[in-house]
């Protein structure tokens, strides 16, 4: 006999386990299906991992450069790089074990498997093809395997996977993904990056610290194409300064592979075409959802460009299916799969005032060196909507702080509605923005007005007086520059 639930969520992700967590908190009784590893490509293979790895490539920088702080540090600095791996598999694994406590704390059944939706309110979880990664201890209690279940709710959270070009696919040796990215056996001498959206751009920056020769083949205009232009003007520059070469309005037409190293043919705009020759090639030209083999053609889920259809809720066109997370479509970051999972169950839960998510005000930060952060509409993206704006920019070069830090090189980037005083858009560059975002996210949750903003006391000294300056700047009123 089939087993019960109140809801049941495919993927154990971001957006999955927290959804289960807060499902648990809200009296439901609730299971996680997870065909590979508790915390999903996250925190085994994204966003924690490569942040172990910038980390170490921060500090070598740092290192690098001691003699900028006075300070003298006998030797070349160098990288070990199967250490540098090491402790960032070491950090993934730590948190791996965090998410099996938090399943075991909240009463959560782990199911191991690969689930398909048989009809709204059943899934079979048949054995996994990949090799399942068991969680540390603690082991998450009433860990289950194979079998048919019922649920009144069922939330797809199966994440996405790399996008592959046809002719240009990754075959682990010479052209990589992301996995093979993170942990090299050795370090290439030089390296290829297809594509400057965050992923592809932190590598390029972390390759680049550990001295890899490093370009950057990007199709778009502009690196990180999604950030506003005068941002990733400023991180261009400072990245070619490491000694990054970039080509934008270029794409890889071909890749001719030898035994241990391919060359790419690179067409430019005006239809010329380069042929560059490196150790490795890292493909990162996007994300597809994972939304094969779990039943929703039979059970007539809509999806659309290779992701499920939701409202702000979660809900899909199947009363009793919903989604979360990357597989739901952009943006496709952690922090919107996790706050979708909370909006989701607490909207199934009957929880009154659950507001949708809102796509506009979900902030996105790549953690090159240097970092950029940024939430809402680009200054293109307000006038393309017809807005009557106001733009405020304040330089890193004019705070005390940055300039303390060595870290000097740097903008921070408001838009406001003229006539309203709505704060539209930030964008940041420089150190620790990736910090410093979050407070114009919260004032654009609150609905703040840049009067609101102007009477903020920051403290000083700090970098975050950058972003009182700009808003400053944008009504002739700044102060320190």
């Amino acid at each position: 006999m089939a087993e019960n639930y109140d809801v049941i969520i495919i993927g154990s992700g971001p957006g999955g386990y927290v959804a289960a967590v807060r499902a648990s908190q809200l009296g439901l009784k609730t299971a996680i299906v997870e065909r590979e590893h508790l915390g999903g490509i996250c925190l085994n293979w994204g966003c924690i991992p490569t942040k172990a790895l910038l980390r170490s490539a921060e500090v070598l920088d740092h290192a690098s450069h001691a003699k900028d702080y006075g300070l003298v540090l006998e030797g070349k600095m160098s990288a070990d790089v199967k250490a540098v791996v090491a402790r960032s598999r070491g950090v993934s694994a730590r948190l791996n074990g965090g998410v099996g406590f938090l399943m075991k704390k909240n009463k959560v059944d782990v199911i191991w498997g690969e689930a398909k939706i048989t009809k709204p309110g059943e899934i079979v979880v048949g054995k996994s093809s990949k090799p399942v990664v068991e969680p540390q201890n603690p082991v998450p209690k009433n860990v289950k395997g194979e079998g048919t279940y019922n649920a009144k709710h069922i939330i797809i959270a199966t994440g996405a996977r790399p996008r592959a070009l046809p002719g240009i696919e990754p075959d682990g040796k010479l052209i990589w993904t992301y996995f093979e990215a993170m942990k090299p056996a050795a370090l290439p001498k030089s390296l290829i990056v297809m594509g400057s959206g965050a992923i592809g751009i932190e590598f390029a920056s972390f390759y680049r610290s550990m001295g890899v020769d490093v370009t950057v083949v990007e199709v778009m205009p502009t690196i990180m194409p999604v950030e506003d232009v005068e941002v990733t003007a400023i991180a261009r520059k400072q990245l070619e300064k490491r000694g990054m070469k970039i080509l934008t309005s270029a794409k890889i037409t071909k890749v001719e592979k030898a035994a241990d190293s391919l060359t790419a043919h690179v067409e430019t705009a005006d239809g010329k075409v380069q042929q560059i020759t490196a150790d490795r090639m890292i493909s990162a030209v996007g994300v597809q959802g994972n939304i094969e083999n779990l039943g929703l053609e039979a059970v007539g889920v809509k999806t659309d460009r290779g992701c499920v259809v939701i409202d702000g809720y979660g809900k899909t066109n199947v009363a009793g299916i919903y989604a979360i997370g990357d597989v739901a479509g952009p943006p496709m970051l952690a922090h919107k799969a996790e706050h979708e999972g909370v909006v989701c169950v607490e909207k199934i839960a009957g929880l009154p005032n659950v507001h949708a998510t809102d796509k506009g005000k979900v902030p996105g930060c790549t953690y090159c060196h240097p970092q950029v952060a940024s939430v809402g509409l680009t200054e293109a993206k307000a006038k393309e909507a017809g807005r009557d704006i106001r733009v405020g920019r304040f330089s890193f070069a004019a705070n005390g702080k940055a300039i303390a830090l060595g870290e000097d090189q740097g903008l921070c980037k408001v838009i406001f509605d003229r006539k309203t005083g709505e704060l539209l858009g930030a964008h940041m560059v420089g150190a620790e923005v990736t910090e410093l975002i979050q407070g114009f996210v919260v004032a654009m949750n609150l609905e703040t007005t840049e009067e609101e903003l102007m009477h903020t006391i920051f403290p000083h000294p700090t970098v975050s007086e950058t972003m009182k300056e700009a808003v400053l700047d944008a009504y002739g009123r700044v102060l320190n520059a």
